[in-house]
């Protein structure tokens, strides 16, 4: 019974097949943005800001579905090499993030590296298909796991 239980975990497992998919495609955009010497987390932490202007890190760190001390060590690294300016820490936590010179011209840089990546890693789907996993792929990172609960 065991054997069956663990022969299932490593050919079905949704965990460990999403996060060997998820450390793939890191891999696949932290090589592309390398020459930049960014990472796929620090691109997308310079993305959040210059979009969705979020209010806290907190707020952010929910956006990105990543841990909060996670998020400040990158927000911290990106302050560092001179690509974003963190505001003071006000009322309710609010803090605010914006994009440096440096960080805008950072970020205009690695825009069509990490398009290059995306373009091929799209082209594995045809359109239809793409459309209809964009839905999947966010409600796995942010939608609740009962299916009925998606319905409804």
């Amino acid at each position: 019974m065991d054997e069956d239980i663990s022969k299932q975990m490593v050919s079905q497992c949704a965990c460990f097949w999403v996060r060997a998919a998820a450390r793939r495609l890191t891999r696949d955009y932290d090589e592309a943005l390398q020459p930049l010497g960014l990472k796929m987390t620090q691109f997308s932490v310079l993305s959040i800001i210059k979009f969705s202007q979020p209010k806290s890190i907190t707020n952010m760190a929910s956006m990105m579905a990543m841990e909060r001390t996670s998020l400040v060590r990158t927000l911290n690294l990106l302050e560092k090499n001179g690509y974003v300016l963190l505001g003071q820490e006000g009322y309710r936590r609010e803090r605010e993030m914006k994009l440096t010179k440096a960080g805008e011209k950072i970020y205009q840089k690695a825009l069509p590296l990490w398009e290059a990546v995306q373009t091929t890693f799209k082209a594995r789907l045809d359109d239809d298909e793409w459309e209809r996993n964009i839905p999947f792929i966010k409600d796995m990172a942010f939608g609740p796991f009962d299916k009925k609960a998606t319905q409804d």
